[in-house]
């Protein structure tokens, strides 16, 4: 902008920033609201008036999941499948808090450790683990895999009273 020359330029410079600015933010919104409708989460109902309401699914219902994280446990669904979950997160370190937290939330809420940034749970936890990735803005760095077995299980069977 110091560039600009005159007063008038400067001030052209400055109306194509906001009308650029709300591109990008009118952009991002889009993809968004794209990246929802092909996950059928959210879907599109037209009025009597002509205007457009966008409105959860079933699915997304389902997924709007309120939790009290402070208060939060997975629910043990009868027997178990023979299955284990485990998380994996690789947390930068300028996230340190947020990697803190969510390592002391798993524990809290029953996740064993395998290694440092590795846990395991043997019950199906997988909208709790979404949630906890959601509220520490973590989810870029935590993957959920259902593993079929373990080559050192039997403490970990052990552990969560599985024998």
């Amino acid at each position: 902008m110091a560039l600009a020359g005159s007063p008038r330029k400067y001030f052209g410079v400055i109306k194509n920033m906001a009308d650029e600015w709300s591109n990008i933010n009118r952009l991002a919104l889009n993809r968004a609201i794209k990246s929802l409708y092909q996950s059928r989460l959210i879907e599109e109902r037209v009025n009597d008036n002509g205007s457009t309401t966008i409105v959860l699914s079933d699915e997304g219902k389902r997924k709007a999941l309120t939790f009290n994280i402070e208060a939060m446990q997975v629910k043990k669904p009868g027997p178990w499948d023979g299955k284990w979950r485990m998380v994996l997160f690789d947390i930068p370190n300028n996230k340190r808090k947020e990697r803190d937290a969510v390592r002391s939330t798993l524990k809290r809420i029953g996740f064993q450790v395998y290694q440092k940034s590795a846990f395991i749970f043997p019950y199906d936890c997988k909208n709790e683990v979404e949630y906890v990735a959601e509220f520490f803005r973590a989810r870029p760095y935590i993957r959920l895999l259902e593993v079929a077995s373990l080559d050192d299980e039997l403490k970990f069977k052990k552990d969560f009273g599985l024998v």
